[in-house]
């Protein structure tokens, strides 16, 4: 049977629901166990094929991440590299290692991700720039990634200063690519193909383009640089996602030939 993950849209409103109770996006979003329950159900029903009454989802089958993230607490203990890296591995088409992230904390976004706010570990708004981060490598190399950054979350020590919050941009993202997919096919959707036409590359870059234009209308006024660089940043990032599905399907039928020529050299 397939692994249990979720959606990048369901991981950013499980941790919406996670902050502090003050929060207004927290007062705003089911409850914790709902998400999860709500995203066990969508699973099994990809599983089934059918549109049927899913089994209840039992903690003893959830990975132990899951598990700490249900207890509430994690706005306050704050996560661990390690409780990053097995959070990120739970979004579907994700690759998390753990000795990456520590590369990257310690020298590749050190400057933007800054010293763990909570203890030795954490906070969601760091976690969720982690998950920013890996997704953004399908598309841009670390340099161009710190660069988009600096422009967004600027001073690592404090939110305020954001242009937008790390946790807002991945949930703002991560909405915007699954009703760009609304068929689920893991491929952004495209009509309007003229026949004639021999080129037809302009059309997913104006459909993205018209969806973020679209999502920006209805953000509170900001100044029309912010707005230019928070829907350019989201473009980027919608793009990234969908490569990371055709990253994962590369790597699929590279490791299954490499593993079928190991078993024909051994048959042979």
């Amino acid at each position: 049977m397939d692994s249990f993950v979720i959606t990048r849209k369901k991981m950013s409103e499980l941790l919406m629901a996670l902050q502090p109770a003050d929060n207004t996006a927290r007062e705003q979003s089911p409850a914790p166990q709902a998400i999860l329950q709500k995203a066990w159900e969508e699973f099994q029903q990809q599983l089934s094929g059918l549109d049927i009454t899913a089994s209840p989802m039992l903690s003893a089958t959830l990975p132990p991440i899951y598990e700490k993230l249900l207890r509430g607490r994690s706005h306050k203990e704050g996560l661990s590299l390690n409780e990053i890296a097995a959070l990120g591995n739970q979004v579907e088409y994700s690759n998390f290692s753990i000795t990456s992230i520590q590369n990257w904390v310690k020298r590749d976004i050190k400057d933007f991700i800054g010293s763990p706010r909570l203890g030795k570990k954490y906070s969601l708004q760091q976690a969720a720039l982690i998950l920013i981060v890996e997704d953004l490598r399908a598309t841009l190399h670390f340099d161009s990634i710190r660069s988009l950054l600096a422009l967004l979350f600027m001073n690592p020590e404090q939110d305020e200063d954001d242009v937008i919050h790390p946790l807002n941009f991945y949930a703002a993202y991560a909405t915007l690519y699954e009703e760009l997919d609304r068929n689920n096919d893991q491929v952004l959707d495209v009509h309007g193909h003229d026949p004639l036409r021999l080129r037809h590359d302009h059309m997913l870059e104006l459909i993205i383009s018209n969806k973020t234009d679209d999502h920006m209308s209805k953000l509170a006024p900001q100044s029309h640089c912010h707005r230019t660089l928070i829907r350019n940043a989201l473009v980027i990032a919608i793009t990234s996602v969908q490569t990371t599905y055709f990253q994962y399907l590369a790597k699929k039928y590279m490791n299954a030939t490499l593993l079928s020529c190991q078993t024909s050299r051994k048959n042979e």
